[in-house]
């Protein structure tokens, strides 16, 4: 064997056998590799050798060099497992009977005895909560004394709505401060913005899967669910909403464009153009929920439906409850045209949102240390969703498809045909481990052989473990 040849042969072997052992959970995602000298100490190959097999990965996309420091795996989301197939529907306004799971799951966030693979909540050790603390203790006591003491305005904090402006330079084309609405979360901001838009009986337009609190929401205001096939990686189908719209007299669209619950996917620029001028042509409003907006995987933030609306048609909702802090309860909405409207329902429903929980966030905005937050947190993010993809790989079923989130926190996995996700759902529960079935996801029974699975919490060996259990309690129904 010519030498170039045998030297060619050993630099690749190394780094398939690297490869193996990332795509085997043996490295992680973040992770540091060994250095060029201890791999070459630990293989008897020479330094330029390694050093070959580490270009060889960094071709591949699987390492990533940092300067003085190494080679670190790279989060892998792509090529892991094929992404799940969009499902044929036809579109028809439907009553909503939520599943009474959906209680169960949000009662399960709160055990602590539980794996907490359902609720799409970020690790608490991933949240500023030092610094938010900070901002509570040093705040002046005649502050404090205003905030405890009196009612907030009805519409939210002045300084708060001036730093949220701040941030969604951009993402908006009309004034942002009159007709910004602070709300206790986002829920609440759709909420609002739902009933702003028509009465009991309309129609509203949503994706397929759905988040299934859209659900409860729409079933809760008496009105129809029309549900539209979307597609894993680029959203919903255009051609059959439009079809869907013009068959039937629909009254809003609620959508995610931007890190879909549970899909995951961005919707691409250019459909996103297309979405929202078919709405301006058709006079229908589209709220926009954008929980998941900052935590994007990529190098830079998505853009919004909202900074396409020329017309008020786009109601965009969005909260801190990701990226901050959950408990604070600070959400707020973008109504356009329905601003006032939004403002009378705010009133009715809660008068204003808590003063001190406003004023601590505002606070911290201020301070400037939220964007060095977000990059620490959409690393983990990232590098936590990857750890989870790669694992449902190694031990799921051979058939498992999966999403390659784009950004956010949850994974959508497709499963065999005769795996039926509520009843894994419920012996997971027996066994301490929450997920997120989902049949609840949608009206129709599409969905029955898929699940949601959080990626929230930093991946760790009792992660790993939750997953195998998954894997053998799957493995089960598909013998059957």
């Amino acid at each position: 064997m010519p030498e170039n040849t045998a030297a060619s042969f050993r630099y690749t072997r190394l780094a398939d056998d690297l490869e193996a052992r990332i795509r085997d959970g043996v490295y992680r995602s973040g992770e540091k590799l060994p250095s060029l000298r201890k791999l070459h100490d630990q293989t008897g190959l020479s330094i330029t050798t390694v050093y070959q097999a580490y270009i060889e990965l960094e071709k591949r996309g699987v390492v990533v060099p940092r300067q003085k420091s190494g080679y670190y795996v790279k989060p892998l989301l792509d090529r892991i497992l094929p992404p799940p197939e969009t499902q044929q529907l036809h579109p028809e306004p439907k009553r909503v009977t939520v599943n009474a799971l959906a209680y169960v799951i949000v009662e399960d966030m709160g055990n602590p005895e539980f794996l907490q693979l359902g609720g799409s909540t970020v690790m608490p050790e991933l949240l500023p909560f030092k610094a938010l603390t900070r901002c509570l203790r040093t705040a002046p006591l005649e502050t404090m004394k205003r905030s405890l003491m009196r009612y907030e305005d009805p519409y939210g904090n002045t300084e708060l709505k001036r730093q949220i402006a701040k941030r969604m330079v951009g993402q908006a084309r009309q004034a942002m401060l009159d007709e910004m609405v602070i709300t206790s979360g986002c829920i609440e901001a759709v909420n609002l913005c739902l009933r702003a838009i028509g009465d009991a009986g309309d129609t509203v337009v949503v994706e397929s899967p759905t988040y299934p609190w859209f659900l409860q929401i729409i079933e809760d205001q008496n009105k129809f669910a029309l549900e539209v096939p979307t597609d894993p990686q680029t959203g919903i189908d255009l051609d059959q909403l439009d079809q869907a719209i013009r068959d039937n007299a629909v009254a809003a669209c609620l959508m995610v464009p931007n890190f879909h619950n549970p899909l995951g996917f961005v919707m691409p620029d250019e459909k996103k153009k297309a979405l929202v001028a078919m709405m301006v042509e058709k006079n229908i409003p589209i709220i926009e929920d954008n929980i998941h907006g900052e935590l994007y995987f990529g190098g830079q933030r998505p853009m919004t439906l909202k900074s396409l609306d020329r017309k008020g048609l786009v109601l965009h909702c969005a909260s801190f409850s990701k990226t901050l802090s959950p408990g604070l309860r600070v959400g707020w909405t973008l109504p356009g045209r329905y601003a006032e409207r939004v403002r009378r329902l705010k009133m009715d429903s809660t008068v204003a949102s808590p003063t001190l929980n406003q004023a601590i966030v505002a606070r911290f905005l201020k301070e400037g240390a939220f964007d060095r937050h977000l990059r620490r947190l959409r690393t983990a993010l990232k590098n936590q969703v990857t750890n989870m993809a790669l694992a449902v790989a190694r031990y799921f079923p051979e058939g498992t498809r999966i999403t390659a989130p784009a950004g956010g926190l949850t994974l959508w996995v497709e499963l065999d045909r005769r795996v039926d996700g509520l009843k894994v759902f419920h012996e997971a529960r027996r066994q301490k481990i929450s997920i997120f079935p989902g049949a609840i996801c949608s009206t129709t029974d599409r969905y029955r052989n898929c699940i949601r699975i959080s990626c929230g919490y930093p991946w760790d060996e009792h992660v790993d473990a939750g997953i195998r259990t998954l894997a053998d309690i799957i493995a089960v129904q598909c013998r059957h």
